[in-house]
């Protein structure tokens, strides 16, 4: 084999390699992310709505 396709192959498997790397940090970063938001969502109060349980004067 030549150093030449020997060094290609090994490019080949850092760069695979890399992206992969990249690839579970993103999801890792959006996981925390989304749990954060989740965790959010459940300390937000409910938003009233504007008259339901409201008395409503209808008298013409």
């Amino acid at each position: 084999m030549e150093v030449n396709t020997i060094m290609s192959s090994q490019i080949m498997e850092l760069h695979h390699t890399v992206q992969m790397s990249m690839m579970q940090n993103a999801l890792n970063l959006n996981t925390v992310v989304a749990t954060e938001l989740l965790k959010d969502l459940q300390q937000q109060q409910v938003a009233i709505h504007p008259y339901k349980g409201s008395v409503i004067d209808i008298s013409l």
